[in-house]
């Protein structure tokens, strides 16, 4: 972005920082993610995984959308932060308008407003139901002429399609990826994907995103994978935040844990932090409290 420095592709300079957005996470790991980061995103339902996600996009794209309500709402970066260029936002499922829709079911217009319109929407649902049984008039926009319709049904396979959208944008940006359990949800169901094709997904990003040098993050629903598959997706992946549910007494409360980030987690857990309580509020995903080994 311009106002504070652009960074190249390729291996990471110095002690750079990529803010996730979230103000307290972002100073407790030294102002964000290393770039080159893959971040799995894995949550239980309504945990705050996806708020999480929304809040990354738009806080970043705020930074030179709207610096004043980047400000107002973040506050200044931390010394060794150097924003995303550009903000890309994936959806296999979703269009435009029902994103914009179910981010204002929590965070404040002014905040989708301004920060939306920094970011570039991928709309992959086209692509997505295609082979399915599903009313084309159900997930597609508008009519699709037939010269059109041919180069659709001509293309790779929809990794193949997502691999080229990376390509083509992911160097020095940040890319947020929802979902991984739309794929999931797709494999070995008669379908021509299957669970070794989604676990090379993972891993081939991980190792585009070194040379990219910018922040990926992935979202899967954990209750969608088994162990083992879920251990698959973490040892593909720079690091994977965890988001859940904890009880205690007659209340539940929304947990954030680190659950292994290469470069970040050994300074957290120099400060004995093993989990943060979460809130949702206007200005989407928030940390209210740290937890620590006592």
């Amino acid at each position: 972005m311009g106002t504070t420095g652009k960074r190249a592709a390729g291996p990471a300079r110095g002690m750079d920082r990529i803010p996730f957005g979230i103000r307290q996470l972002d100073t407790t790991i030294g102002g964000g993610t290393p770039p080159g980061s893959v971040v799995l995103l894995a949550g239980e339902g309504g945990a705050g995984s996806r708020e999480f996600m929304y809040t990354s996009a738009l806080m970043n794209a705020l930074v030179e959308g709207d610096p004043d309500l980047h400000d107002l709402y973040y506050g200044d970066l931390a010394r060794d932060a150097v924003p995303p260029e550009e903000v890309h936002y994936v959806s296999f499922t979703a269009g435009e308008s029902h994103l914009v829709d179910e981010m204002s079911l929590t965070m404040d217009e002014e905040i989708i407003e301004s920060g939306f319109s920094g970011v570039t929407y991928h709309d992959l649902s086209g692509q997505y139901f295609h082979r399915s049984p599903i009313p084309r008039d159900w997930y597609a926009d508008q009519t699709t002429d037939i010269t059109e319709l041919r180069s659709h049904q001509e293309r790779d396979d929809i990794l193949g399609t997502l691999g080229e959208l990376l390509t083509e944008h992911a160097a020095g940006n940040l890319v947020v990826v929802d979902s991984l359990t739309d794929l999931v949800s797709t494999a070995g169901r008669d379908q021509p994907l299957d669970w070794s094709d989604i676990a090379f997904l993972v891993k081939g990003l991980q190792k585009g995103a070194n040379r990219w040098n910018g922040l990926i993050l992935v979202h899967v629903n954990r209750e969608t994978v088994s162990d083992t598959e879920y251990g698959q997706l973490l040892d593909g992946v720079a690091g994977t935040l965890e988001f859940s549910w904890a009880s205690g007494g007659s209340t539940r409360a929304r947990t954030l844990v680190v659950k292994q980030f290469r470069g970040v987690l050994s300074s957290i857990a120099d400060e004995d932090i093993v989990q943060f309580e979460t809130e949702i509020g206007d200005d989407g995903f928030d940390i209210s409290d740290v937890r620590k080994i006592r």
